[in-house]
């Protein structure tokens, strides 16, 4: 059942792997040039997902409330914390900030997305792992590309990989009522415009502490209930 979830984060770890080999051998310039392309590959992804909701007040009310729950709460600080400890326990501490910094958004990057959502009950309900494997796939290229520009903290991301596809895959019986298509259609839209915001931060447009708008990502199950 948690075949397509595992393969998933497995391909996580080995392209994040293949990235930070790569990373070693780039000069300073180049690694430069390649932060900034990936902040604009990341802003598309945004953009394109932030186009499949049709419900402008669920995305408005998502992100306001979602926000000050989060802020209230400070996941930012918490993820932050997890990072350092993490980067102190598992990294050369040559990384400087940019261990949790890749942490953080390679995680809101790989978990965000009709793909996880839909693949994962996929595989809970019928055994089927071609969408997560597909997207596998795709993260896997992905993992190489921001280690390459953000460093070892992108490998620590296949955890929450794990944990919220293998949540949604064993679950699926139960979610399956409740994440209906305009739903997960929804759900990706707020969570594509958490992905725009790191792009912005990559380019250091904004300073945007988007770990504390996490909860909105969930918002659209309960405001498309209501609306």
């Amino acid at each position: 059942m948690m075949l397509g979830t595992i393969v998933n984060a497995a391909a996580i770890l080995v392209g994040g792997a293949i990235g930070l080999l790569l990373r070693k051998r780039l000069p300073e310039r180049i690694s430069d040039a390649v932060m900034s392309g990936v902040a604009l590959t990341v802003l598309y992804v945004g953009i394109s997902g932030s186009l499949e909701g049709e419900k402008t007040l669920v995305a408005i009310l998502s992100m306001v409330v979602g926000g000050a729950i989060g802020t209230w709460i400070n996941i930012d600080k918490g993820l932050n914390r997890l990072g350092e400890y993490a980067q102190k326990k598992l990294s050369s501490g040559q990384e400087g900030n940019t261990f949790a910094e890749g942490f953080i958004n390679a995680s809101l990057v790989f978990c965000v997305g009709a793909m996880a959502v839909v693949g994962s009950l996929q595989s809970g309900l019928t055994g089927n792992h071609e969408v997560l494997f597909a997207k596998a796939l795709l993260d896997g290229v992905s993992a190489a590309v921001y280690a390459a520009a953000l460093g070892s903290g992108v490998l620590l991301s296949a955890l929450p990989v794990l944990l919220y596809q293998g949540a949604i895959t064993l679950l699926a019986g139960l979610l399956s009522p409740v994440l209906a298509e305009e739903v997960v259609a929804e759900m990706t839209c707020v969570g594509s415009l958490l992905i725009i915001g790191i792009g912005l931060n990559m380019l250091k447009v904004t300073k945007l502490k988007l770990a504390n708008y996490l909860p909105a990502i969930f918002l659209p199950i309960l405001f498309c209930k209501l609306f």
